[in-house]
């Protein structure tokens, strides 16, 4: 980054705006665009390090009036010479340019042989004194615009923080609970007799058996702590057990309960506390219900 010069960069193009923009276009510019590369957000990019110190020292000479006069001066120049450079032939184009190799070189023999004489300055020299100024004074405003900004990402990465800490809301519907078992003649299972097993660890907003493939249901129960129950501690009838799975696993943002109890049912301690809770409304089961259906068929 040291051995750029700001007078071969576009410092509007830098911050996209233009170069009748105003003080507080600026400031938005700055801000939209420093906020991306910040070093606190980019800490292993060092060309995003690079881009933030480029954008900090165009906010700095722009706000200036006096280094901004300075750089807009070159940079009429450059384009001027530019625009002049396109309409020359090739032969020509190469004549000029060792032309102005050749003034320059006399104009710095020139002013190393008088040192102290009236020798007039060029424009980018004079853009140069206006940045050393900036860099021995320091900018005010620019100091203002990064502690803000600095403030902002603190209070982002808090926010971030708060919210990775808090747990997902569960959502029933995304995560259904399969249930399986042999099907034996005389050992099958009624809707009404897997809503008894179920329906004492909480609501059962749903539950569907498989009319076409014995043996087979599923259920969606309110809560995550429902589900964790069911497949830690649920069996159904010793002489004929119940398998449950999930059909989508929910994402570990709390942990699933653990079954102490190697019986094949819960004893009345493991749920004594928990609330029975009333079924939803019928129309809202037939299109929960219909939904199963299709998803049951879809896993078969």
């Amino acid at each position: 980054m040291a051995s750029k010069k700001f007078s071969d960069i576009n410092l509007y193009d830098l911050l996209g705006i233009s170069i009748d923009a105003e003080q507080n276009d600026i400031r938005k510019a700055y801000r939209k665009r420093a906020l991306d590369c910040h070093p606190d957000k980019n800490p292993d990019n060092p060309k995003a390090a690079e881009r933030f110190h480029e954008l900090s020292k165009a906010l700095e000479i722009l706000t200036d009036e006096s280094a901004r006069a300075a750089y807009d001066k070159v940079l009429r120049a450059k384009k001027a010479a530019e625009l002049r450079s396109r309409q020359l032939d090739s032969k020509r184009q190469k004549l000029k340019q060792e032309l102005e190799q050749r003034e320059r070189e006399a104009l710095h023999k020139l002013q190393k042989s008088q040192p102290y004489s009236t020798v007039a300055r060029s424009d980018e020299e004079l853009l140069q004194d206006q940045i050393e100024r900036l860099r021995r004074e320091g900018s005010r405003l620019l100091e203002e615009e990064q502690r803000a900004m600095r403030e902002q990402l603190q209070r982002s990465h808090a926010e971030q923080q708060l919210l990775q800490q808090q747990p997902t809301k569960f959502d029933s519907s995304q995560h259904r609970i399969k249930i399986k078992w042999k099907a034996d003649p005389g050992q099958d299972y009624t809707q009404e007799q897997l809503l008894k097993y179920l329906k004492k660890y909480g609501e059962v907003v749903a539950l569907v058996v498989n009319s076409k493939r014995r043996g087979r249901a599923m259920v969606e129960l309110s809560t995550r702590e429902a589900c964790d129950m069911v497949l830690a501690y649920e069996k159904g009838d010793p002489a004929k057990p119940l398998q449950f799975e999930w059909v989508t696993p929910p994402a570990a943002d709390q942990q699933p309960l653990k079954s102490t109890n190697s019986g094949s049912t819960a004893s009345a301690t493991d749920y004594e506390d928990l609330v029975m809770r009333k079924m939803r409304q019928a129309e809202e089961r037939k299109r929960l219900i219909d939904q199963m259906m299709k998803d049951e068929k879809d896993n078969e």
